[in-house]
Protein backbone atom coordinates (compact mmCIF):
# COMPACT_ATOMS: atom_id res chain seq x y z
CA UNK A 1 0.00 0.00 0.00
CA UNK A 2 1.26 3.47 -0.89
CA UNK A 3 -0.28 6.84 -0.40
CA UNK A 4 0.68 10.47 -0.19
CA UNK A 5 -0.85 12.82 2.34
CA UNK A 6 -0.26 16.41 3.29
CA UNK A 7 -0.72 17.63 6.83
CA UNK A 8 -2.09 21.02 7.85
CA UNK A 9 1.48 22.26 8.22
CA UNK A 10 2.50 21.20 4.74
CA UNK A 11 4.42 18.04 5.66
CA UNK A 12 4.08 15.56 2.84
CA UNK A 13 4.20 11.90 3.78
CA UNK A 14 5.02 9.25 1.19
CA UNK A 15 4.06 6.34 3.43
CA UNK A 16 2.17 5.64 6.67
CA UNK A 17 5.53 5.36 8.45
CA UNK A 18 6.67 8.78 7.29
CA UNK A 19 3.32 10.34 8.11
CA UNK A 20 3.35 8.85 11.61
CA UNK A 21 6.89 10.06 12.19
CA UNK A 22 5.99 13.57 11.06
CA UNK A 23 2.99 13.72 13.37
CA UNK A 24 4.99 12.29 16.26
CA UNK A 25 7.78 14.78 15.67
CA UNK A 26 5.33 17.66 15.78
CA UNK A 27 3.93 16.31 19.01
CA UNK A 28 7.46 16.00 20.38
CA UNK A 29 8.17 19.59 19.42
CA UNK A 30 4.89 21.18 20.54
CA UNK A 31 3.26 18.96 23.10
CA UNK A 32 5.89 17.45 25.36
CA UNK A 33 5.28 19.88 28.19
CA UNK A 34 1.73 18.69 28.78
CA UNK A 35 2.91 15.08 28.87
CA UNK A 36 4.83 15.81 32.06
CA UNK A 37 1.54 15.96 33.96
CA UNK A 38 0.25 12.56 32.85
CA UNK A 39 -0.63 10.70 36.02
CA UNK A 40 0.35 7.36 34.55
CA UNK A 41 4.00 8.37 34.05
CA UNK A 42 6.45 7.23 36.71
CA UNK A 43 9.08 9.46 38.29
CA UNK A 44 11.92 8.30 36.05
CA UNK A 45 9.85 8.92 32.90
CA UNK A 46 8.99 12.39 34.16
CA UNK A 47 12.65 13.06 34.83
CA UNK A 48 13.51 11.99 31.29
CA UNK A 49 10.77 14.18 29.82
CA UNK A 50 12.16 17.05 31.85
CA UNK A 51 15.57 16.51 30.27
CA UNK A 52 14.01 16.47 26.80
CA UNK A 53 12.33 19.78 27.56
CA UNK A 54 15.77 21.31 27.95
CA UNK A 55 16.47 20.62 24.26
CA UNK A 56 15.54 22.98 21.47
CA UNK A 57 12.58 21.89 19.31
CA UNK A 58 14.83 20.68 16.50
CA UNK A 59 17.24 18.93 18.89
CA UNK A 60 14.31 17.16 20.51
CA UNK A 61 12.88 16.07 17.17
CA UNK A 62 16.22 14.77 15.88
CA UNK A 63 16.90 12.96 19.15
CA UNK A 64 13.53 11.18 19.18
CA UNK A 65 13.55 10.27 15.49
CA UNK A 66 17.05 8.82 15.75
CA UNK A 67 16.99 7.18 19.17
CA UNK A 68 13.34 6.11 19.36
CA UNK A 69 12.31 5.55 15.74
CA UNK A 70 15.81 4.54 14.55
CA UNK A 71 15.53 6.74 11.46
CA UNK A 72 18.52 7.24 9.20
CA UNK A 73 20.08 10.69 9.09
CA UNK A 74 18.81 11.20 5.54
CA UNK A 75 15.25 10.42 6.67
CA UNK A 76 15.58 12.76 9.64
CA UNK A 77 16.92 15.50 7.40
CA UNK A 78 13.81 15.34 5.21
CA UNK A 79 11.51 15.55 8.23
CA UNK A 80 13.19 18.49 10.00
CA UNK A 81 14.36 20.36 6.92
CA UNK A 82 18.11 20.05 7.55
CA UNK A 83 20.88 18.19 5.77
CA UNK A 84 22.17 14.89 7.15
CA UNK A 85 25.48 16.35 8.39
CA UNK A 86 23.60 19.00 10.34
CA UNK A 87 21.40 16.29 11.86
CA UNK A 88 24.47 14.41 13.09
CA UNK A 89 25.77 17.57 14.75
CA UNK A 90 22.34 18.33 16.23
CA UNK A 91 22.11 14.82 17.71
CA UNK A 92 25.58 15.11 19.24
CA UNK A 93 24.62 18.46 20.74
CA UNK A 94 21.37 16.99 22.11
CA UNK A 95 23.32 14.18 23.80
CA UNK A 96 25.67 16.72 25.39
CA UNK A 97 22.77 18.78 26.69
CA UNK A 98 21.09 15.71 28.17
CA UNK A 99 24.33 14.61 29.82
CA UNK A 100 24.84 18.08 31.26
CA UNK A 101 21.28 18.23 32.55
CA UNK A 102 21.15 14.79 34.14
CA UNK A 103 21.29 14.86 37.93
CA UNK A 104 23.35 11.93 39.11
CA UNK A 105 23.38 10.80 42.70
CA UNK A 106 26.17 8.54 43.81
CA UNK A 107 25.13 5.40 45.65
CA UNK A 108 26.85 3.47 48.39
CA UNK A 109 29.06 0.52 47.54
CA UNK A 110 26.44 -1.82 48.98
CA UNK A 111 23.65 -0.35 46.86
CA UNK A 112 25.87 -0.30 43.80
CA UNK A 113 26.71 -3.98 44.21
CA UNK A 114 23.06 -4.86 44.79
CA UNK A 115 22.01 -3.07 41.58
CA UNK A 116 24.83 -4.80 39.72
CA UNK A 117 23.88 -8.22 41.13
CA UNK A 118 20.25 -7.83 40.07
CA UNK A 119 21.30 -6.47 36.68
CA UNK A 120 23.62 -9.39 35.96
CA UNK A 121 20.95 -11.88 37.05
CA UNK A 122 18.27 -10.31 34.84
CA UNK A 123 20.69 -10.24 31.93
CA UNK A 124 21.59 -13.91 32.36
CA UNK A 125 17.90 -14.85 32.66
CA UNK A 126 17.05 -12.94 29.49
CA UNK A 127 14.35 -10.95 31.31
CA UNK A 128 13.90 -7.79 29.26
CA UNK A 129 11.36 -6.16 31.60
CA UNK A 130 13.50 -6.81 34.67
CA UNK A 131 16.54 -5.40 32.88
CA UNK A 132 14.64 -2.29 31.78
CA UNK A 133 13.63 -1.63 35.39
CA UNK A 134 17.31 -1.48 36.31
CA UNK A 135 18.24 0.89 33.48
CA UNK A 136 17.86 4.67 33.35
CA UNK A 137 15.41 5.79 30.62
CA UNK A 138 18.35 7.26 28.69
CA UNK A 139 20.78 4.44 29.46
CA UNK A 140 23.50 4.20 26.83
CA UNK A 141 25.81 1.50 25.49
CA UNK A 142 29.23 2.65 24.34
CA UNK A 143 31.29 0.20 22.30
CA UNK A 144 35.06 0.41 22.18
CA UNK A 145 36.91 -1.95 19.91
CA UNK A 146 39.92 0.17 19.11
CA UNK A 147 41.65 -0.48 15.79
CA UNK A 148 41.55 -4.26 16.18
CA UNK A 149 38.11 -5.03 17.62
CA UNK A 150 34.53 -4.38 16.54
CA UNK A 151 32.98 -1.08 17.61
CA UNK A 152 29.44 0.22 17.65
CA UNK A 153 28.83 2.80 14.93
CA UNK A 154 27.18 5.10 17.48
CA UNK A 155 26.11 4.87 21.11
CA UNK A 156 22.88 2.94 21.60
CA UNK A 157 20.42 4.94 23.72
CA UNK A 158 17.23 4.00 25.55
CA UNK A 159 16.44 1.44 28.25
CA UNK A 160 14.46 -0.92 26.01
CA UNK A 161 16.98 -0.79 23.18
CA UNK A 162 19.88 -1.33 25.57
CA UNK A 163 18.15 -4.24 27.33
CA UNK A 164 17.28 -6.00 24.07
CA UNK A 165 20.77 -5.47 22.68
CA UNK A 166 22.47 -6.87 25.79
CA UNK A 167 20.18 -9.89 25.92
CA UNK A 168 20.72 -10.55 22.22
CA UNK A 169 24.50 -10.21 22.42
CA UNK A 170 24.72 -12.20 25.62
CA UNK A 171 22.51 -14.99 24.27
CA UNK A 172 24.64 -15.25 21.15
CA UNK A 173 27.82 -15.43 23.23
CA UNK A 174 26.44 -18.11 25.57
CA UNK A 175 25.27 -20.19 22.64
CA UNK A 176 28.82 -20.12 21.30
CA UNK A 177 30.13 -21.52 24.58
CA UNK A 178 31.23 -18.29 26.22
CA UNK A 179 31.15 -18.06 30.02
CA UNK A 180 30.27 -14.79 31.76
CA UNK A 181 31.44 -13.79 35.22
CA UNK A 182 30.87 -10.65 37.32
CA UNK A 183 34.09 -8.73 37.82
CA UNK A 184 35.54 -5.34 38.71
CA UNK A 185 36.41 -3.00 35.84
CA UNK A 186 38.60 -0.12 37.00
CA UNK A 187 37.01 -0.42 40.43
CA UNK A 188 33.44 -0.49 39.10
CA UNK A 189 31.12 -3.52 38.66
CA UNK A 190 30.98 -5.22 35.32
CA UNK A 191 30.82 -8.51 33.45
CA UNK A 192 33.58 -10.33 31.59
CA UNK A 193 32.86 -12.90 28.88
CA UNK A 194 35.47 -15.62 28.46
CA UNK A 195 35.75 -17.60 25.27
CA UNK A 196 36.04 -21.40 25.11
CA UNK A 197 39.83 -21.01 25.43
CA UNK A 198 39.40 -19.22 28.77
CA UNK A 199 40.63 -15.87 27.53
CA UNK A 200 38.60 -12.69 27.95
CA UNK A 201 36.77 -11.75 24.76
CA UNK A 202 34.39 -9.05 25.91
CA UNK A 203 34.08 -6.83 28.99
CA UNK A 204 31.02 -4.77 29.89
CA UNK A 205 31.51 -2.14 32.61
CA UNK A 206 28.42 -0.80 34.41
CA UNK A 207 28.08 2.86 35.35
CA UNK A 208 25.58 3.10 38.20
CA UNK A 209 23.91 6.22 39.64
CA UNK A 210 20.49 7.11 41.00
CA UNK A 211 20.00 3.43 41.84
CA UNK A 212 20.06 2.32 38.18
CA UNK A 213 22.56 1.57 35.42
CA UNK A 214 23.04 4.72 33.37
CA UNK A 215 25.70 3.41 30.98
CA UNK A 216 27.28 0.17 29.80
CA UNK A 217 30.77 0.54 28.38
CA UNK A 218 31.95 -2.44 26.39
CA UNK A 219 35.55 -3.27 25.58
CA UNK A 220 36.41 -5.63 22.72
CA UNK A 221 39.93 -4.43 21.91
CA UNK A 222 42.08 -7.58 22.14
CA UNK A 223 45.12 -5.59 23.27
CA UNK A 224 43.22 -4.28 26.30
CA UNK A 225 41.51 -7.60 26.93
CA UNK A 226 44.89 -9.34 27.08
CA UNK A 227 45.36 -7.70 30.50
CA UNK A 228 42.15 -9.24 31.87
CA UNK A 229 42.81 -12.32 34.05
CA UNK A 230 41.72 -15.62 32.50
CA UNK A 231 38.67 -17.60 33.53
CA UNK A 232 38.69 -18.36 37.25
CA UNK A 233 39.55 -14.87 38.51
CA UNK A 234 37.82 -13.70 41.68
CA UNK A 235 34.30 -12.34 41.25
CA UNK A 236 33.30 -8.97 42.69
CA UNK A 237 29.98 -10.20 44.16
Amino acid sequence: MHFSATTRRGVEAESPKAYLASVTTRLAIDGLRSARHAQTADSRSLAYLHLLEKLSPVERAVFLLREVFDYSYDEIARVVGKNSDNCRQILARAHRHIDEGRRRFEVSREERNEVARRFVAAWADGETDDLVELLAPDATIYGHGGAKGPSARAPLVGAVRVAKALIGWGGHAWQRGFVSRPTLVNGEPGVVFHGPDGRAAWVAALEIADGVVIAVRTVLNPDKLARVPPLGAQEFL
